[in-house]
C-alpha cells in the first residue's frame, strides 16, 4: 500500500472523529487551541490504537485467508465505508460533548474508532507496516481533529454529513482497487 493510499484511508478513517468533534465545537462556549487539541488527542490516540489492535488480531489467522485475503479487505472496506455513508444521511442531532474529561471523551473515541479496528485487520492481510501505518491515521485524525472543533464553533453542524459521507467513499474505492489489483494484476 503505496503513501497516499494510507493518507486516504487516514483521512476517510478520521471523518466520523471529525464529524463528533464539529459537534464539541458547537457545543462549546467558547474554543479554545487547549481545548481543540484535547479533542484532537483523544480522537487520534485511539485512532492509532485501533489498527494496531485489528492488526494483531489479524496476523493470528492471515495465513487461514491467504487465498482470499483481498476480498476480506475488500469486503471490510466496503462495510466500514458503507456504514459511514450510510450514517451521513442519518439527519440526527450531534452527540452530545458534555465535557472533555476523560470519562466523557473515552467512550466517544473508542466509538469513533471502531472501523480502524477493522481496517488495522485488513492492514494485516494486505501485510502493511503498521507502526507507521497507525501513527500516520493517528497524526491525521488529531489534525483534523483539532480542525472539526474550530470549525464546528465557528460555522456549524453542517460539514459533519458530508464528512461522514466523503470518508465511506474513500474506503470504499480503496477496496474496490484492492480487489481489482488482486484478480486483474
Amino acid at each position: 500500500m503505496n503513501p497516499i493510499e494510507l493518507f486516504l484511508i487516514a483521512v476517510g478513517l478520521s471523518m466520523d472523529a471529525f464529524a463528533v468533534s464539529l459537534c464539541a465545537g458547537l457545543s462549546m462556549e467558547r474554543v479554545t487551541i487547549e481545548k481543540s487539541a484535547v479533542v484532537g488527542l483523544f480522537f487520534g490516540i485511539s485512532q492509532a490504537i485501533m489498527p494496531i489492535l485489528g492488526f494483531l488480531a489479524g496476523e493470528r489467522f492471515a495465513v487461514y485467508i491467504s487465498g482470499y485475503d483481498h476480498w476480506v479487505v475488500f469486503a471490510l472496506l466496503l462495510f466500514v465505508g458503507g456504514k459511514m455513508a450510510k450514517e451521513s444521511f442519518d439527519r440526527s442531532s450531534c452527540p452530545q460533548v458534555s465535557s472533555l474529561k476523560f470519562k466523557d471523551m473515552l467512550p466517544l473515541s473508542i466509538a469513533t474508532s471502531i472501523d480502524a479496528l477493522a481496517v488495522g485487520l485488513s492492514f494485516a492481510l494486505l501485510d502493511v507496516k503498521i507502526i507507521p501505518a497507525s501513527l500516520l491515521i493517528g497524526a491525521v485524525t488529531f489534525c483534523i481533529c483539532m480542525a472539526g472543533v474550530k470549525i464546528g464553533g465557528a460555522l456549524g453542524e453542517r460539514f459533519k454529513s458530508r464528512a461522514e459521507l466523503a470518508g465511506g467513499i474513500i474506503l470504499i474505492i480503496i477496496g474496490i482497487k484492492v480487489v481489482v489489483e488482486h484478480t486483474i494484476g
